[in-house]
């Protein structure tokens, strides 16, 4: 059985993981997008979204790293869509288009139950409406050996390491202050959970820290 990670997950200098105002236009809240310097320059972002390039490095191992190995993706609904409620036959399926980068199944934490919708690439988004547990145990048996990663937003990657059910954690500490938002750290008492530092990098762009549980 693999690892349940968080991998590639960036937060402000004040502990914001997204800018407040969320919207179809501003998916990462205001100030949101300043978060990511480190990541959308890199030759792994690049080849996410088709295009040539990119740059190596220390950013980039990390880019590399926060989507290797993973067998399953665990997402909060607002990472698939930014509609509330009940669903509606809109025909959205997701922000990354016919082809989204997960390559893999990916649940999908929602109050609202839906079929599930096959996707280019290997991609399946499957609607889990029995919780984080209910989950993780779907993601588990899909990925087999490999790792499932919980790809946030902030608040199911909190409820998931408040749980206890995160082997490793990566987060950019991107040298930006949002102000407000989704505060990431707030109420969690790391070192109680087991959780201790195992690896720190920083770059031009980012501080990078890997948390492990003891």
């Amino acid at each position: 059985m693999g690892r349940v990670r968080v991998a590639g997950f960036t937060v402000s200098l004040d502990g914001y993981g997204a800018g407040p105002e969320q919207s179809l236009q501003a998916p990462l809240g205001k100030g949101g997008e300043e978060l990511h310097r480190w990541l959308v320059g890199t030759r792994t972002f690049k080849a996410m979204i088709g295009a040539e390039g990119g740059s190596e490095g220390v950013d980039e191992a990390f880019a590399h790293r926060s989507m290797e190995g993973f067998g399953a993706f665990i997402l909060g609904r607002n990472m698939f869509a930014p509609s509330r409620g009940a669903w509606t036959d809109d025909g959205w399926s997701g922000w990354w288009g016919d082809d989204p980068p997960y390559h893999a199944p990916t649940f999908i934490l929602t109050h609202h139950a839906r079929a599930p919708i096959a996707m280019q690439g290997g991609t399946t988004f499957h609607f889990v409406t029995g919780g984080i547990q209910a989950a993780l145990e779907q993601a588990r048996k899909a990925a087999g050996d490999l790792d499932v990663k919980i790809g946030g937003g902030v608040s199911t990657v909190r409820q998931y390491v408040q749980a206890g059910l995160v082997d490793e954690a990566h987060f950019a500490f991107s040298p930006v202050l949002l102000g407000q938002g989704e505060a990431m750290f707030e109420g969690l008492d790391l070192p109680a959970l087991g959780y201790r530092v195992v690896e720190t990098v920083a770059t031009e762009l980012a501080t990078h820290v890997v948390l492990g549980r003891a």
